[in-house]
């Protein structure tokens, strides 16, 4: 037990001293960009009927290489079951559009040291990062509402524009397990569990960030 003590003791002293080494602790900025949707009445391309989405993000710098971001966005999908090859002989046609309110939280891991400084401290202004998170996903379709946890999953990249200017661009799938993002549980009328749920939207989004709170530099020993 000790020996786990003193492990985990050692690992956030380091997480602490890299943590250091970025001037400010925060970034917060707009995003915008195109969703999809992948689901009862589209099953193949995702991009065939592409939607909107925009929102803001607030992101925890908690070193070079590792973050905590949170976001709120507003999106929109849309679907239609012309858009299948499988169909029954006496299929009714189903079309939607539906307004998504999505809010979760995301860590993030950057493949390289992100930051600028000097050479010494090998940071790179470009760093591609991958991310994953838990969220929730509030859909408004007819005057239907329904609301579904959700599972972000993606990758991205930021660029150091300036010392605080970061540009960035983030692509994630997000899991819905409520299954009614498109109010139907299903096309043919099969009830089925969530463990089959087909619900999935995509955002491809390109964001500006603002970095702020510089950390404290007495423990750099400036006057």
């Amino acid at each position: 037990m000790k020996r786990i003590i003193v492990i985990l003791l050692a690992v956030a002293s380091l997480l602490m001293l890299e943590s250091r080494a970025q001037d400010y602790r925060f970034e917060v900025g707009p995003s915008l960009g195109m969703t999809g949707y992948l689901g009862d009445v589209n099953n193949s391309n995702m991009w065939k009927h592409p939607g909107i989405t925009g929102g803001g993000m607030f992101r925890y710098i908690i070193n070079s290489r590792w973050a905590v971001k949170g976001n709120l966005n507003y999106a929109s999908i849309s679907g239609n079951s012309a858009d299948i090859d499988s169909k029954f002989p006496v299929e009714t046609p189903y079309e939607f559009k539906s307004s998504l309110y999505d809010l979760g939280g995301q860590v993030e891991f950057n493949f390289f040291h992100f930051g600028s400084g000097p050479t010494y401290k090998h940071y790179k202004r470009l760093s591609p990062y991958m991310t994953v998170g838990l969220g929730a996903v509030m859909s408004s379709t007819s005057g239907h509402t329904n609301v579904a946890l959700s599972l972000p999953l993606g990758v991205g990249v930021k660029y150091k524009l300036k010392e605080r200017l970061n540009l960035g661009f983030e692509f994630t799938m997000r899991k819905s397990f409520g299954d009614k993002i498109d109010n139907l549980t299903d096309l043919y009328g099969v009830q089925h569990g969530i463990a089959k749920n087909t619900d999935w939207y995509s955002f491809a989004m390109f964001s500006v960030t603002y970095e702020f709170s510089k950390r404290c530099v007495k423990c750099h020993y400036i006057d």
